[in-house]
């Protein structure tokens, strides 16, 4: 069974650290039975969230998790932006297909929105049946 739980420690995750700086290191990792099988690095600030990097092992689906996952946390903790500071240019890609960026950009601004997007796009289906 899939679960995405935060670390409470950075072991392992060192040179992450070393990106972030002197921000707070935040570490969720995706589990399937204890098995690490993803991960996702980030920190908090003020006005925005900052993702460092992240790891889907090729699941796009994982991907959408990891990213919502952090998103939820950070419009709970009244921060509605997000910034993806990846040094993998690769992994852009991922994030484009999921809608979490267009263009060029780097930056998912109206975390908030975003997440109820899915409400929006269930009432839509509603009216077309009705």
């Amino acid at each position: 069974m899939l679960e995405i739980q935060e670390r409470f420690d950075t072991d392992g995750y060192e040179s992450l650290v070393k990106t972030a700086g002197s921000s707070q290191l935040h570490i969720t990792e995706a589990l399937d039975r204890g098995e690490v099988i993803g991960f996702i690095a980030y920190s908090y600030g003020s006005e925005r969230t900052v993702v460092y990097d992240y790891d889907d092992c090729g699941d796009m689906m994982l991907c959408d998790g990891l990213v919502r996952s952090v998103m939820l946390k950070s419009v709970l903790k009244g921060i509605n932006h997000m910034l993806f500071q990846l040094e993998d240019e690769s992994k852009f890609d991922t994030l484009k297909k999921l809608r979490f960026l267009s263009g060029d950009s780097r930056q998912c601004g109206d975390l908030e929105s975003f997440m109820n997007g899915c409400q929006s796009c269930k009432s839509k289906k509603d009216e077309k049946k009705g």
